[in-house]
């Protein structure tokens, strides 16, 4: 079964196009639709101009206006990822709980390929494993 591709942003909590110089990994997070009116997508709430506030720390229905903590929200949402594996260059698709893991200190969406269980870790802010924040060798004394 295929996993159906978003057709625009509006559809989307969260998309990322990666690649490294061998693999590639596309992944999104569709938006859930109202569980209390079954009519629309629930989203981010606009403020009066109708700009969507992007820290809010919840989300609402345009439709009926209800409204859910950002917590209660994301834990239903599923991630959906089509990649191509950096270790046996295969396709795939997966899809996980849009539960990011805290992997070696940092926030980490893991999928993990069919074929050769290899790990594909998109990670938050695209931060690398092993580095450091401010080497203190790298300072220079004057």
């Amino acid at each position: 079964m295929a996993i159906k591709e978003p057709s625009s942003m509006d559809e989307c909590v969260y998309f990322t196009r990666r690649t490294i110089p061998t693999a590639k990994i596309m992944v999104w997070v569709s938006k859930e639709e109202c569980p209390k009116c079954h009519k629309s997508l629930m989203g981010k709430p606009k403020d009066k101009k109708g700009k969507v506030m992007i820290r809010a720390k919840e989300y609402t229905c345009y439709d009926c206006g209800h409204t859910e903590s950002k917590e209660e929200y994301e834990s239903r949402l599923t991630a959906s990822a089509k990649f191509t594996c950096l270790k046996c260059n295969s396709d795939g698709e997966q899809q996980i709980s849009f539960k990011r893991k805290n992997i070696d200190g940092i926030k980490t969406l893991r999928f993990t390929c069919d074929k050769c269980e290899n790990n594909i870790d998109v990670t938050k802010k695209m931060k690398e494993k092993g580095k450091k924040a401010a080497d203190k060798d790298d300072e220079d004394d004057f």
